[in-house]
């Protein structure tokens, strides 16, 4: 029988499956579905059509993985940057199948709009260059997020930041153009910040932000670089190596831009 078999193991029968490659399932779903199957609610066959594109299907050009929101807790993210747009397109198309939040970033307006020709719902940040796709609606957080950025000029990262930790989930308050430059504008907000579960730092020029709060909060800060800055700044790798070398004990570093990154690890922490 073509995508499984069988093998006898202690005088029973186990289903061995072979090819498999598209839903996503979590935890519940899986058990939920196993459970049905040994009550004999499902046949085994139905079954197998429920998971038979468990853990990832080929487009040709992509390799979706369906298994990772039951390995990890959340579905894959598309990074759209060096894809054209009919290869987002596809790629959503396929998604928008197994009725999961998408999550699509570094995306272009004609992707978008692309997108948008096959659901209505995308939702897309022009300044995070994010595109999200609620198809599930999430329990938000008792705790949130606090994003706290030194300028305006970081609002890119931020809103990338903001909108990956929303769509997973989490209440998130944004503290804007915060930087050392005028510190007594972080310090107006200083009840906000540290009654965060997380805090992520946004900062370009020398990164110092992410030293400052993490020398004023009891709570985990993830510093995300950017590249904003002039010619020394190198693209943002002088905000990359000040946060790598903070001695505020308690600052991790993402990548440089990577608000996604830092929203993806802020999620996780806020969510133990």
């Amino acid at each position: 029988m073509e995508g499984y078999r069988t093998r006898r193991f202690n005088g029973t029968i186990e289903l061995i499956i072979m090819e498999v490659g598209g839903i996503h399932m979590n935890s519940e779903d899986l058990k939920r579905l196993l459970e049905e199957v040994k009550s004999g609610k499902i046949e085994i066959d139905n079954a197998l059509n429920k998971i038979k594109d468990l853990p990832f299907r080929e487009l040709g050009f992509a390799t979706i993985d369906n298994h990772r929101q039951l390995r990890v807790g959340y579905p894959e993210v598309i990074y759209c940057e060096g894809k054209t747009t009919e290869q987002v397109k596809r790629i959503i198309e396929f998604m928008l199948t197994k009725e999961k939040n998408i999550i699509a970033t570094r995306a272009n307006e004609e992707m978008y709009k692309a997108v948008k020709e096959i659901c209505e719902i995308a939702h897309y940040n022009k300044l995070g260059r994010i595109i999200t796709i609620r198809k599930e609606e999430e329990k938000y957080t008792k705790g949130y997020i606090a994003i706290v950025s030194a300028g305006t000029s970081d609002l890119p990262v931020v809103e990338e930041a903001y909108e990956t930790a929303k769509i997973l989930g989490n209440r998130v308050e944004k503290i804007i153009d915060v930087g050392v430059a005028g510190i007594h504008r972080l310090l107006a907000k200083l009840d906000i910040i540290r009654q965060a579960k997380v805090i992520i730092v946004v900062a370009g020029m020398e990164g110092a932000l992410a030293s400052v709060v993490g020398g004023l909060v009891d709570k985990p800060v993830i510093a995300v670089p950017t590249s904003v800055g002039y010619g020394a700044n190198f693209g943002g790798l002088s905000s990359l190596l000040s946060m790598l070398n903070s001695c505020a004990s308690g600052v991790s570093v993402v990548n440089i831009d990577n608000g996604f990154g830092a929203a993806y690890n802020a999620s996780i922490i806020n969510k133990l």
